[in-house]
């Protein structure tokens, strides 16, 4: 019995060792195979609602560019110019839209139109790079937020540009979702602001986390009314704009006459700036919208029934700002 064992025992320790020699030469033979490939990319990861969150200044009299890097993988220096061919992916998007959300197509992503900005059909890689930057001119002017908006772009395939695009479709596609920005648009703390239905203001109000505000101009940015938000398929009809005046005031005003907005209230607001104890170079500037207190119908949750809202308190806005960078915009940490 002990010396099957020990036969045993001899036997297995050349078959693992056999094993292995024949992985570790699989991987290296991979590793060969790959190493002289240069795939061209897109840097533009994908977040979980399947797009890549963009942040652009709005200028309203003057186009706002923002650099999109492309990328050449690859364990070996890139050895040739490269000129890679770029184009709008209506496609991927239209995709993208059906697995996500089937037949909601109110909550669908929409394409950017083509007034809103202007890229290049074609990037120039150098050889001895790895990187080129993309320049992607955005004109928004008079864009609705109300929308998803979101550029869709691709590499395509030109044997004569010198380069191959990355077989992962996720890789040489990127879909960039538009989100502009002024002093005061961004994303809200509201544990301090309170609502209640009309005849249930002793009741425990409701309390939103987050209030989301979009860019109207330069100074003016839009919220959803109340507990409404992106998810409401008739979002548009509760829009509630509000524009910051150089003396610390805010005017709130709605285009919908059917929502009964009112102001009971002039609200103001305070901007704060703090440097981060851990890290020094850090700027924390904290905008504070004091005094809210308006009224508005929910006309179309509940057919043919007005549902009367009171509002009040305040937001936060808290933007973090990197001052080692010396252009504002790039030094926003989102």
């Amino acid at each position: 019995m002990i010396k099957n064992m020990y036969h045993m025992k001899k036997t297995y320790i050349p078959f693992f060792l056999i094993l292995l020699i024949m992985v570790i030469s699989s991987c290296n033979d991979e590793w060969k195979d790959e190493q002289f490939e240069n795939f061209v990319s897109f840097k533009a990861p994908l977040n979980d609602q399947g797009v890549t969150n963009i942040f652009v200044r709005y200028r309203a009299g003057e186009k706002t560019t923002f650099l999109q890097p492309l990328i050449v993988s690859g364990s070996t220096t890139n050895e040739k110019n490269m000129t890679v061919q770029i184009g709008v992916d209506a496609d991927t998007l239209q995709v993208l839209n059906y697995e996500r959300f089937q037949n909601r197509s109110d909550f669908y992503y929409r394409e950017l139109n083509s007034e809103y900005f202007s890229i290049p059909s074609t990037v120039d890689i150098k050889a001895g790079e790895s990187t080129a930057l993309m320049a992607i001119d955005f004109t928004l002017k008079d864009i609705d937020m109300t929308d998803k908006w979101v550029l869709p772009l691709t590499i395509h395939e030109d044997p004569s540009g010198g380069y191959k695009s990355n077989p992962r479709k996720h890789y040489r596609k990127a879909l960039l979702r538009i989100n502009p920005f002024n002093d005061y648009s961004g994303t809200y703390s509201g544990t301090a602001l309170k609502i209640s239905m009309e005849g249930y203001e002793d009741e425990t109000p409701i309390v939103k986390s987050a209030i989301q505000s979009y860019v109207v101009d330069e100074n003016t940015i839009f919220f959803y009314a109340g507990n409404i938000d992106e998810e409401r398929q008739d979002r548009r009809n509760y829009k509630i704009y509000a524009t910051f005046n150089e003396t610390g005031g805010i005017t709130f005003y709605s285009d919908n006459p059917q929502m009964n907005f009112k102001v009971n209230r002039d609200a103001s607001y305070t901007v704060a700036e703090q440097m981060d104890a851990v890290r020094p170079y850090l700027l924390h500037r904290y905008i504070t919208i004091n005094n809210i207190d308006y009224e508005f119908t929910d006309y179309t949750m509940v057919p043919n029934v007005d549902i009367n809202y009171l509002v009040s308190g305040s937001l936060i806005l808290e933007r973090q700002l990197n001052t080692q960078i010396p252009d504002e915009d790039q030094s926003i940490e989102w």
